[in-house]
């Protein structure tokens, strides 16, 4: 890859995982666009840690907080809110795990169909404004019950689909929740953490299949990139999205799939 491929890609995946937009609809459709080669499992397995870095780094205090007092509630300690929202994010992320494990690698290679794609991000977009136009918006992430936390999670796992968007989905069901713009999306951001996490795990077993070599000033860059890219969505996003609402973001996302459907279908 050129040093112009993988700057646009690793800016665009760091942006798109934290957004409501799919990062999956943007990464097919840009190379498509472009007439690039397929980046390889290598390079998004190093986006992805750039992606990580940058979340955990950005929570580093709740991160700690919470690490903490799920230790002391595991040793035998009081729970508090902390380490109750510890045991929230790992239950979180129990049923994608689950959903990921029956959805073998021909399945998941038929679902990032353009069509598909195209068709999720106008769906859920159009969904995503609508529980946010009629949601409550009262709650916050310390409030979640453990009903709460699973609808959640099983949303989550329909990000599994292309073009769902992982954050979009989540940030949707805790709005449906009635919980706030921020909390839905404070919640959502971390229970990012373990599912990155564990789709680099994953993405490094089948990464090492790959039989090309592995150029590691590209990687590196890849990794800062997409780091700095997400800390500055998160942080901003977090800042302006009681102010903007999801509306912008289903225009987009509706627009977005239109443009798939019309480019690539």
């Amino acid at each position: 890859m050129d040093s112009l491929h993988i700057i646009m890609l690793s800016v665009l995946q760091g942006l798109t995982e934290f957004l409501p937009v799919s990062s999956s609809a943007h990464l097919v459709l840009l190379p498509k666009l472009l007439n690039w080669p397929d980046q390889g499992l290598v390079f998004d397995v190093a986006v992805h840690i750039g992606s990580l870095i940058a979340v955990v780094f950005y929570f580093r205090e709740e991160v700690w907080r919470m690490l903490n007092a799920w230790i002391r509630n595991v040793a035998g300690g009081q729970a508090d809110r902390d380490s109750l929202l510890a045991w929230w994010i790992i239950v979180g992320t129990l049923p994608v795990i689950f959903f990921g494990w029956l959805v073998d690698g021909d399945i998941e290679a038929r679902l990032r169909e353009p069509w598909i794609i195209a068709t999720a991000s106008i769906g859920f977009g159009l969904l995503l404004w609508f529980v946010d136009v009629n949601s409550k918006r009262r709650r916050d992430e310390f409030d979640l019950r453990l009903k709460d936390v699973l609808a959640i999670g099983c949303a989550q796992a329909l990000a599994l689909i292309p073009g769902t968007s992982r954050s979009g989905i989540t940030i949707t069901m805790g709005l449906m929740l009635g919980l706030s713009r921020r909390a839905a999306a404070r919640f959502s951001f971390l229970l990012a953490m373990p599912v990155i996490f564990a789709s680099g795990v994953l993405q490094s077993v089948d990464m090492f299949a790959e039989v090309r070599p592995i150029l590691w000033s590209d990687l590196l860059l890849g990794v800062l990139l997409s780091a700095i890219s997400a800390g500055l969505c998160i942080h901003y996003f977090l800042r302006l999205v009681d102010r903007l609402g999801m509306l912008p973001f289903v225009i987009y996302r509706v627009l977005l799939g239109v443009l798939i459907l019309a480019l690539l279908v």
